[in-house]
């Protein structure tokens, strides 16, 4: 394996496949009505961020389920390991801090990633003082480079990422960036959370809709295949087929958003519909909104729960007939 050492760059080839990818995504990413009303939806970016911490912890053997990850982010006690809940909560913390880093700095990437190891490591926001394995389980993948090496390493990759960004693809330059930063494993704990969060950060300061994938959802869906990429590149000496995994995981996730943000809008339009309703005739039933909107008992019912939920409307008087 090369590594970025001194005016090298890091090595990699611009292939078909991920000239097809890239046109893919940018494709639909162009496609502005799928994604140009997602702020108004932040409960989807709040779950968004809690399955990309469910799903970038579980990938590192957190045994805390999505449903307890929520409860611990919600500030409400589960019965789990310590370790386990405190990597949820820093993990919480870090991803809000997301819209405030720099992604091309590394001081912001150290102090992100001593917010991620909180209270865990020892050594927590400080690179590594020691050798260390990556490993896929118990199964090692490959040795990082040693330890005194790390400082010149990292400043290699970011005065690289900085003299590039302009010019190299976001979603390439992150996906070098978090394989570069995998192999060369810079802190004693944390390093894939810390590596698939700072991705995450350089494509969302690239477009907001970033914000709105919860990307490390879909590495876990295919956590046999990341590794293996990452392991072949290894052998390979350069980022190709990492590269070309994150392009299709990136596809996969922006196709899953496009079916999101529709269920989204459309719900949305439903219930502003819905509050019209009522603004019009506060004595409206659900019956008679069925007829108007053309929905179902149930669908309406649903509606109006969230709408409940949210604080938006509440129930004034009799429950009989009405809403």
């Amino acid at each position: 394996m090369e590594v970025l050492n001194g005016n090298k760059l890091p090595p990699y080839t611009i292939t078909d496949k991920m000239l097809n990818l890239a046109t893919s995504i940018m494709e639909k990413i162009g496609e502005a009505n799928y994604f140009e009303s997602l702020n108004r939806f932040p409960e989807l970016r709040r779950k968004t961020r809690i399955q990309s911490i469910h799903s970038s912890l579980a990938i590192e053997n957190n045994q805390l389920s999505l449903f307890q990850v929520e409860v611990v982010i919600n500030g409400k006690a589960v019965i789990g390991e310590q370790k386990d809940i405190q990597e949820v909560k820093n993990a919480y913390k870090a991803y809000e801090e997301i819209d405030n880093v720099n992604p091309y700095s590394i001081d912001d990437l150290k102090k992100i990633q001593g917010i991620l190891t909180f209270a865990i490591e020892d050594y927590s926001g400080k690179f590594r003082n020691h050798g260390e394995a990556v490993y896929d389980g118990d199964v090692q993948i490959f040795m990082a480079p040693p330890h005194r090496m790390v400082p010149e390493l990292m400043d290699n990759l970011f005065r690289w990422m900085n003299e590039v960004k302009e010019n190299v693809n976001p979603l390439i330059l992150s996906f070098i960036f978090h394989y570069e930063f995998v192999f060369i494993h810079p802190f004693s704990y944390g390093n894939g959370r810390t590596a698939r969060l700072w991705q995450t950060a350089i494509l969302a300061h690239w477009k907001d809709l970033f914000k709105y994938i919860p990307i490390e959802s879909i590495i876990r869906k295919h956590q046999e295949e990341y590794y293996t990429a990452i392991r072949n590149c290894n052998n390979a000496g350069n980022s190709n087929e990492f590269i070309e995994f994150m392009l299709k995981v990136i596809n996969e996730a922006v196709d899953g958003m496009i079916v999101t943000s529709n269920q989204e809008t459309t719900q949305k339009t439903t219930q502003e519909k819905i509050i019209n309703l009522i603004k019009k005739n506060p004595a409206i039933t659900q019956v008679e909104m069925t007829k108007i909107l053309d929905l179902t008992r149930d669908g309406i019912s649903y509606n109006i729960k969230i709408l409940k939920e949210k604080g938006i409307i509440e129930r004034v008087g009799s429950t009989k007939n009405g809403i």
